[in-house]
């Protein structure tokens, strides 16, 4: 292990872990949080069922973060939420190889050590599922700091041909597919694709480490795909091979599943139009209301695919918009945590949030979402019930 490694890793694990020794305390009840100020409470939300959990993580299992916990910057690697298709497949370090294959100048080869030694970089990435939702308030998102290769230099390294026009990314999970209309199932491997330009950008990583550690194996040791403003599913987990072609990949996860439909207008007539889920929608969510004393505490979170904020505020009981403080860590495609202090009258309450981006695009009201005939892109405003006593 370098010193650098030992230095990145402490550097974000003190940041995760800050203010740890408050949740030490066995006598405190359940519901005071890490990380809050001496005395600081959670005030439970009345739209949440009082023996609300989800549970802590368990090896191989799908998880959720209850968002009510969020209290850092970065998510603890433990806690990241975890979605699964085809399982969580265990790859042989010593034999894992990863492909670059199709329409390239030169078909390439890589060992993990091969990928270990190349030039890293480090990205800020925050995303939650396609199918992130109210039902789990929110729980199915995080934020962490990425390590690894630029996918760019890897298409480079190969020559992307010019009749290539699509970038298949295949994970090692695998599961058998029904065929519709026959007495057939075949084996097909997890896989997303990016046209050859958005695979081509700066930002996007073969992910080796996450949070300072080497790639935990939920979230697809050794190596991941991470597109950074794209929702969880683009980001291809045990990633084996990178495979470019000269038409649309039609594979599951992007032509049939996680494929929104929802109404359009198209050229004057209101139609269902179907799309894959790519590129996050601009999305804030309040999570959590804190009291010190008289005074309280509202904590959100905000979602982009990049495209930077205007601000984001928060409306009590329908009154005026208050703009709320984003946390200064703040960076392009990370999550972006906001606050705002408020001091609240006893009786029942209804928070709301609404992020505004640069171009001046708002956050949907529920009322203001396309209608949708799919459970994918759950993007609109979240109004929250508490009660003050």
């Amino acid at each position: 292990m370098t010193d650098e490694k030992v230095t990145r890793r402490e550097a974000i694990k003190k940041t995760i872990n800050s203010g740890l020794a408050l949740s030490a305390v066995a006598s405190v009840p359940h519901w005071i949080l890490p990380a809050l100020a001496q005395g600081e409470e959670l005030v439970p939300f009345s739209d949440m069922p009082e023996d609300y959990s989800r549970g802590p993580a368990r090896p191989g299992a799908p998880h959720w973060l209850d968002t009510r916990m969020i209290s850092d910057f970065y998510t603890d690697n433990m806690d990241f939420y975890v979605v699964q298709h085809y399982g969580q497949p265990e790859i042989d370090l010593d034999d894992y190889r990863l492909k670059v294959t199709g329409l390239v100048d030169e078909e390439r080869e890589y060992t993990l050590e091969d990928l270990q030694n190349m030039s890293q970089f480090d990205i800020d990435a925050g995303f939650e599922c396609g199918g992130n939702n109210a039902g789990r308030f929110q729980g199915l998102v995080g934020n962490a700091n990425w390590r690894g290769i630029r996918l760019r230099n890897i298409l480079n390294a190969s020559g992307v041909s010019s009749e290539g026009t699509e970038v298949v990314f295949f994970g090692a999970d695998s599961g058998t597919e029904a065929i519709p209309n026959r007495d057939t199932e075949v084996e097909q491997s997890f896989a997303r694709s990016l046209p050859v330009a958005e695979a081509m950008r700066e930002e996007n990583i073969l992910a080796l480490e996450m949070n300072g550690e080497d790639l935990p194996q939920g979230h697809g040791r050794p190596l991941r795909l991470v597109v950074p403003g794209y929702y969880g599913v683009a980001n291809v987990k045990w990633l084996t091979q990178i495979h470019i072609q000269d038409r649309r990949y039609m594979g599951r996860f992007m032509g049939r599943d996680y494929v929104t439909l929802k109404k359009e207008m198209i050229g004057g007539e209101e139609r269902w139009v179907e799309n894959s889920v790519t590129k996050i929608q601009l999305k804030s969510a309040i999570v959590r209301v804190t009291r010190l004393g008289s005074q309280h505490k509202i904590t959100g979170f905000v979602l982009t695919d990049g495209t930077p904020l205007r601000n984001v505020e928060i409306s009590i009981d329908g009154g005026p918009w208050r703009e709320a403080t984003l946390d200064p860590r703040s960076t392009r495609y990370s999550w972006k945590l906001f606050t705002m202090d408020w001091d609240p009258s006893p009786g029942d309450h209804t928070l709301v949030s609404r992020a505004t981006d640069i171009n001046g695009h708002v956050q949907f009201t529920e009322e203001e979402m396309p209608e949708k005939a799919s459970r994918w892109e759950n993007y609109a405003q979240f109004p929250r019930t508490i009660r003050i006593s």
